[in-house]
C-alpha cells in the first residue's frame, strides 16, 4: 500500500520523488507547475501542481493498463513537451524507471540502449522515431515490445499517446501509487558518449533528492522559481534543473520544444535564472557584443563604463570584500541606467542565478558577462555524481575561472596524478547490468574516479585542468591541456570553436571554425562585402538557437569571406596572441581555418554540446595531417 500524503507539519523533506509531488499538491494546488505552448495557441497552456498530480494518476493508469509496473524501465524518445515530462513523472509514481534517450541518437546507440536496459515499451514523438525503434520490436537480444506515439495521426499501427488517458483509473488504483523506497532506482541516464558506448547511470531517489537540496543551499533563489527547460531531458542538468528540482521548490517550469525559441521564451518569462552550457552562454554574448558594436558611440561608451564598473563590483565580492559605498552608488546607477535596459531585450533583466556546466568556460565569456553584472555561476559535475558535485554561490563564494566548492552532498580530493575524485550522498552505485546489481566503479573507500584533471585551492575552490584521457602528450613528453589552448583561442570572437591536436607529435597545431555572427559583423564594419544586407543589423535580442545557433550565411559567400586577406590577417593575429600566453609547448604552430560550424546534428558535438573529439579527428584526418606536412 502507497504511504499516505504527507501532513503540512511533516511535509518539509519527503524522501522520494513522488511524495513530493503529492506534497506539492496538498501545500500549493493552485500555483502554476507545468506550462507549454501548441501549434494552435498563442499563448501557454498551463497546469496547476493540482493538476499534474489528477494528470499523472490518469496517465499512471495508462500505463498500467498496458502491463508496465514497478521495476519496469520505460524509454521515452521526445522533445521537452508536456507528454515527456508528465510520461516521466506518472512512470515513477507507477515504480517504473523512465529512461530518456536523446533525439539525435544514433541507431547503434538506440540498439545497445534498448538492449541494455531491457525496456518493453518506448514512447517516441513521431513517425522519423517509429522508423528509427520499430525494427527493435524484431531484435531478438532486445525485449522491446511496443511503440508508443505522442503526435496524433503519426502512430500508424502502433499506440497513439491519446489512448493512454482514455484508460478509465480503476478503483483503488491511486493506493498503489507513489509507493517507491528512497534507494529504489529514479531514472537511468545514459552518458552522451563522448567516446565509446553509452553507460546506463542508474540513480535512485536519495541520491537525485540528497542532489536537489545540497544545489538549493548555495543558490539564492525566490520562492517557486521559475525555469525555461530547453536543454534535453535525457541530459542529467535538465532532469534536475527541469523536473527534479522543481518538484522539491514546487516551482514553475516552461517547456520549450524547439531551442530555437528559447531567446523569445526568455524575452516573454524574464527568468529569475538560466542554466546554459558554455556554448550558449559564448553564443548568446556573441549576439551581444555585436547588438553593442553596432550602438551608437555615444551608448557604446555608456555601456563601456558601465561594464568597467561591474566587473570592479563584481571583483570585490569575488575576494569577499566589502563594496566601497561609493562604488556601490556607481553599480546601482549603471544597473538601473544602463545595463538592466539592455539585458531587458533578451529578457535576462531579472536573472540572479545565472549558471554553466559540462565544459571549461571560456574567460572571456565570463567576463564579459560580468560586465553586464551577470555573474556565470560555473559548476562541476558528472551524470555518476547526479550532476553537480560542486558549485559557485553567490551565497558561499565563487572565483571565476573555477567550478567552485563541493556541495553539502560530495567530498572531493586530488590523486596522486592530479585526476579529481569525488564521494559522497548523491554519488551513484554503478552502471546498469541486465538481469544483475550495477556494475560499480567506485573504491573500496566509495571515491569515483572522475577522470578530470584539476586541483583543489587552500579556500577549497576546484580548478578543472581537462580531461585526463583527452591530455595532449607531445614526442617531447611534455602534456598540453586542449581545452585550455582551445579557450584561449576563442578569446578572440571571430573564432567560435576550437579543436587542438598534437598527440604523440612535436607540436600543436589546430582547426579553428569561425564564427558567423561574429564575422558577418566585423566584415560589416570594415565595408567588406558579405553579400548580406547591411540594412539588416546585429539586434541584441535576436534569436539564438542553443542547440544548432548560427544563422549561416549562404557556405559561398562566408568561404570567401574566410578567404579574404583582411580576415586571414585578423585570424593570424588572434593566434600570435593567444600564443603569447600560452608557454612554448602549448602554442599553436599552424592551423586550419573551417566555415561550418560544429553542432549536434553533424555529429561533432554531443547533444549537451560537448566536443566529440574522435569524430573530429576523423573527420578532419587529411586537414589535420597537412598541418604537419612541411
Amino acid at each position: 500500500m502507497a504511504p499516505e500524503p504527507p501532513a503540512a507539519d511533516d511535509a518539509a523533506d519527503p524522501p522520494t520523488l513522488p511524495l513530493l509531488v503529492a506534497r506539492d499538491a496538498l501545500l500549493h494546488p493552485h500555483l502554476p507547475a507545468l506550462s507549454w505552448r501548441t501549434r494552435d495557441t498563442d499563448g501557454w497552456t498551463t497546469l496547476t501542481w493540482s493538476q499534474v498530480a489528477q494528470h499523472t494518476t490518469r496517465l499512471a493508469a495508462g500505463y498500467a493498463a498496458l502491463g508496465v509496473g514497478p521495476g519496469d524501465h520505460v524509454l521515452l524518445m521526445m522533445a521537452n513537451r508536456p507528454e515527456h515530462w508528465l510520461s516521466d513523472l506518472a512512470l515513477t509514481r507507477l515504480g517504473a524507471v523512465p529512461v530518456s534517450v536523446y533525439g539525435t541518437s544514433a541507431p547503434p546507440q538506440i540498439r545497445h540502449i534498448a538492449r541494455n536496459c531491457r525496456a518493453p515499451l518506448v514512447v517516441v514523438e513521431n513517425a522519423t522515431q517509429v522508423r528509427a525503434w520499430a525494427p527493435l520490436l524484431d531484435d531478438p537480444d532486445s525485449p522491446l515490445a511496443r511503440l508508443v506515439v505522442a503526435e496524433p495521426h503519426q502512430e500508424g499501427i502502433h499506440l497513439p499517446y491519446a489512448a493512454l488517458l482514455r484508460e478509465p483509473v480503476p478503483d483503488g488504483f491511486e493506493k498503489n501509487l507513489d509507493g517507491a523506497r528512497p534507494d529504489d532506482p529514479l531514472t537511468v541516464v545514459y552518458t552522451s558518449g563522448t567516446t565509446g558506448e553509452p553507460k546506463g547511470v542508474v540513480l535512485t531517489h536519495r541520491q537525485v533528492l540528497a542532489n536537489a537540496r545540497a544545489l538549493d543551499a548555495v543558490v539564492e533563489l525566490p520562492p517557486h522559481v521559475e525555469h525555461i527547460c530547453y536543454l534535453p531531458l535525457a541530459h542529467i542538468a535538465e532532469r534536475m534543473l527541469g523536473l527534479y528540482l522543481p518538484c522539491h521548490r514546487a516551482s514553475h517550469v516552461y517547456l520549450c520544444a524547439d531551442p530555437a525559441a528559447v531567446p523569445a521564451a526568455v524575452r516573454e518569462v524574464r527568468p529569475r535564472q538560466f542554466f546554459g552550457v558554455p556554448r550558449i552562454w559564448e553564443k548568446l554574448a556573441t549576439t551581444l557584443r555585436a547588438g553593442i558594436a553596432r550602438l551608437p558611440e555615444e551608448r557604446r561608451r555608456a555601456v563601456e563604463e558601465a561594464a568597467r564598473v561591474a566587473r570592479e563590483h563584481i571583483a570585490h565580492r569575488e575576494r569577499g570584500e566589502h563594496v566601497p559605498p561609493d562604488l556601490e552608488t556607481a553599480y546601482r546607477t549603471a544597473r538601473e541606467e544602463v545595463l538592466v535596459p539592455l539585458l531587458s531585450l533578451g529578457g535576462l533583466d531579472r536573472i540572479t542565478w545565472a549558471a554553466s556546466a559540462s565544459a571549461p568556460m571560456p574567460p572571456d565569456v565570463v567576463a564579459f558577462w560580468a560586465g553586464l553584472g551577470i555573474v556565470v555561476m560555473d559548476a562541476w559535475g558528472l551524470t555518476e555524481t547526479t550532476g553537480v558535485a560542486t558549485s559557485n554561490s553567490p551565497r558561499a563564494g565563487f572565483r571565476l575561472g573555477s567550478v567552485g566548492r563541493p556541495v553539502s552532498c560530495a567530498e572531493v580530493r586530488t590523486a596522486a596524478d592530479g585526476e579529481l575524485q569525488v564521494r559522497g550522498a548523491s554519488v551513484f552505485a554503478g552502471y546498469l547490468r541486465p538481469g544483475g546489481p550495477p556494475d560499480s566503479p567506485l573504491d573500496a573507500d566509495g571515491w569515483l574516479a572522475t577522470g578530470d584533471i584539476g586541483r583543489v585551492d587552500d579556500d577549497g575552490f576546484v580548478w578543472i585542468t581537462d580531461r585526463k584521457k583527452e591530455m595532449i602528450v607531445t614526442s617531447t613528453g611534455k602534456n598540453v591541456s586542449p581545452a585550455l589552448v582551445e579557450n584561449t583561442l576563442k578569446e578572440h570572437p571571430l573564432i567560435g570553436q576550437a579543436l587542438v591536436h598534437g598527440d604523440r607529435r612535436s607540436y600543436v597545431v589546430a582547426l579553428l571554425v569561425l564564427d558567423t555572427e561574429a564575422a558577418l559583423a566585423w566584415a560589416a564594419d570594415r565595408g567588406i562585402d558579405t553579400g548580406a544586407d547591411p540594412a539588416d543589423p546585429v539586434d541584441p535580442a535576436d534569436p539564438v538557437d542553443p542547440a544548432d545557433p548560427v544563422n549561416p550565411a549562404d557556405s559561398a559567400e562566408l568561404a570567401a569571406l574566410a578567404a579574404h586577406p583582411a580576415l586571414r590577417e585578423e585570424i593570424e593575429h588572434a593566434v600570435a596572441a593567444a600564443n603569447s600566453r600560452l608557454n612554448r609547448t602549448e602554442q599553436v604552430k599552424r592551423y586550419q581555418l573551417l566555415t561550418d560550424e560544429w553542432g549536434p546534428a553533424t555529429g561533432e558535438l554531443t547533444p549537451s554540446l560537448k566536443l566529440r573529439r574522435r569524430v573530429v579527428h576523423d573527420r578532419y584526418a587529411v586537414q589535420l595531417a597537412a598541418l604537419y606536412e612541411d
